[in-house]
């Protein structure tokens, strides 16, 4: 494909996770230490392994964009529980900054990268990591009684990724984006089966259906 046709080649048509970063980031001076063992929609995770996970599926994701495979990229996410460092204060809201402005560059998006243990192209890799931000951005605001937004470009990107297959024209499925191994999506416990949603949910509601979350979830449901 030409570059000029390349819709990747235009910084200004690719997806923007700064707009998830700060979001998470608003949400953090709300949630102090009488909230850590809070749960969350993550079954296994209260709210400090959820902020143990944010910051290191951060940290993953922007060495992924920067295509720097080391240590940070090389683990699953479900290899142990978060840990969860005394400094996340300070750390979390930078390294959401970081990795919003490594997937800036239009080098992030293409070529091939890694992320959780996962080879992957770089296109994928960027609506991957915006799938995380978003949805576990939810988590955090949902499990901390804060209220959670987010616009429409980002949660059909979202859709997108988490959409079950589809059955082709013989019967048999076809893989939707977020049915491909390649994509890491299936590597992560924090996601599980569709929950059904009525018809006209919100868009929203139906990303976080889609991730496996029941949208009207509160603490104690």
């Amino acid at each position: 494909m030409d570059a000029q046709e390349n819709p990747l080649s235009d910084a200004a048509a690719l997806p923007d996770l700064e707009p998830a970063t700060r979001r998470i980031a608003a949400l953090l001076g709300q949630v102090d230490d009488s909230r850590l063992d809070g749960p969350t929609p993550c079954p296994d995770y209260a709210v400090r392994e959820l902020l143990g996970h944010l910051t290191g599926l951060a940290t993953a994701f922007r060495d992924a964009a920067r295509k720097d495979l080391g240590a940070s990229t090389a683990v699953s996410p479900d290899a142990a529980l978060p840990v969860l460092d005394d400094d996340w204060r300070e750390v979390l809201p930078r390294r959401l900054e970081e990795v919003a402005a490594a997937w800036r560059s239009p080098d992030a998006w293409t070529g091939m990268t890694r992320a959780g243990g996962v080879e992957l192209p770089g296109e994928v890799a960027g609506a991957v990591a915006l799938n995380e931000l978003v949805v576990h951005g939810w988590d955090l605001a949902r499990s901390t009684g804060q209220p959670y937004v987010a616009g429409e470009a980002e949660l059909r990107s979202c859709e997108a990724l988490l959409a079950p297959a589809e059955d082709g024209p013989d019967g048999s499925p076809v893989d939707g984006p977020g049915d491909s191994p390649e994509d890491g999506s299936d590597g992560d416990s924090l996601f599980g089966p569709p929950v059904p949603v009525p018809g006209g949910a919100p868009l929203l509601d139906r990303v976080i259906a889609l991730s496996g979350r029941r949208p009207d979830w509160q603490p104690g449901s």
